[in-house]
């Protein structure tokens, strides 16, 4: 008799969704957004959407990652950490392949015409693998960056993982369940609290691996945040019960934030001996707590409301995942010649969004979902006779970032 597997929990999927519809609005937005950079830009920019992006970059990519830690979790289920390797190769690595050599070279080239070049794209193209790594050359991962940290966090924490699912990884972490109790589960915010803390101003996002010193292991205490509540139920049951205190932290800082903000009171530059002063410090652990507590709110809410199943949660599992390493190029495209026109921001961005979303649905239910190849590039599953329920393994991993990032 085989070891009866974890039930899969629908609000996960729901909440991937959410997030993914939030990084639609998000990369909508950008082109429009007041003071922040990005690849193409309106000559009229929106401080309103200023303050809607800055609200959700705060906390989107947290929530994706603690998500993709559940993930995780689920693919172990069915495989050995070779497999479970083999598997996030194949979902991660093939599609952040093609995303470098197909989906985001358009990006860039659009870009580039808005510089001033005035060539081809089999031009640019031709000579992109030899200018070096975006933004000075023309190669990059843009938006995907986020799959190759999660393809890095996998690889190098498989072993972690194993034993964490292994008879004495979960007696360790019955051990834990004093932590399920009260108010305690926020202690699992503390490490990333401090590395963001002492780190984030010294080291800002670069998204591309190497350099990223302080959000690389920023990220991934999220991911090892979801993958331990959900290997233990008493956790995820914390999250629940304690989602009105998370909320009404996580609304108590973000007005203290936007109160610092929206009078220029932000502590960045107020050194005591050329060190950082503590206000900067204690400003930027509240900055991470509003993230964590955002997260924390969402989930316990989510599993609270959003466990149910419904007839279209298949559909949209797997076009969810193609949909987000489609949809930022679709953005670029579009945005390319919709700032030509000079209509106002509300149009544009509105235009932007539904038109973006219509294209990158139209391509995954006509070009990537029916044919064999196209799944297997964009990181689907094989196509499998219908069935009510999809496979654990079908929670897919899916993603931007601050300001200043491309994703």
């Amino acid at each position: 008799m085989q070891p009866q597997l974890p039930a899969r929990q629908a609000y996960l999927d729901w909440l991937r969704i959410f997030a993914i519809i939030g990084v639609l609005f998000f990369h909508s937005a950008m082109p429009y957004v007041a003071e922040w950079s990005w690849h193409i830009k309106n000559k009229e920019t929106s401080h309103a959407l200023l303050e809607f992006n800055d609200f959700a970059h705060r906390f989107r990519m947290p929530l994706l990652f603690f998500i993709s830690g559940t993930v995780s979790y689920y693919m172990l289920q069915r495989r050995s950490g070779g497999g479970f390797i083999g598997l996030r190769v194949r979902r991660l690595l093939v599609p952040l392949l093609l995303g470098i050599l197909v989906i985001v070279p358009p990006q860039v080239y659009m870009e580039r015409l808005t510089q001033g070049f005035k060539g081809n794209f089999w031009s640019f193209y031709q000579h992109m693998f030899t200018t070096g790594a975006y933004p000075k050359g023309n190669l990059s991962w843009h938006h995907l960056w986020f799959i190759c940290y999660l393809l890095v966090y996998d690889i190098v924490f498989a072993p972690f993982f194993v034993w964490l699912i292994s008879p004495r990884g979960k007696a360790f972490i019955g051990k834990m369940n004093w932590m399920a109790k009260g108010k305690w589960i926020y202690l699992l915010m503390i490490p990333g609290v401090l590395v963001y803390t002492f780190m984030a101003l010294k080291f800002p996002e670069t998204n591309d691996l190497v350099h990223d010193y302080a959000y690389l292991p920023y990220w991934l205490f999220y991911v090892l945040a979801g993958f331990i509540c959900i290997a233990n139920p008493a956790f995820m049951d914390s999250l629940e019960r304690n989602r009105r205190t998370s909320l009404m932290i996580a609304f108590a800082s973000i007005l203290f934030i936007n109160y610092l903000r929206w009078n220029k009171l932000e502590p960045w530059m107020v050194y005591t001996d050329f060190k950082l002063a503590p206000a900067t410090y204690l400003f930027m652990a509240i900055s991470a707590i509003c993230a964590w507590m955002w997260v924390l709110a969402i989930v316990g809410y989510g599993k609270k409301y959003l466990n149910k199943q419904s007839p279209v949660l298949s559909y949209i599992n797997e076009a969810v995942y193609p949909f987000y390493i489609l949809h930022q190029t679709v953005i670029v495209l579009i945005t390319y010649y919709l700032v030509q026109t000079g209509d106002g921001v509300g149009l544009l961005y509105s235009f932007t969004v539904v038109v973006t979303f219509m294209i990158s649905m139209g391509i995954f239910h006509l070009f990537i979902r029916p044919f064999g190849a196209m799944r297997f590039l964009f990181g689907m599953r094989s196509r499998q006779p219908a069935v009510k329920q999809p496979a654990a393994e079908d929670v897919l991993p899916l993603m931007t970032s601050p300001q200043p990032a491309t994703a």
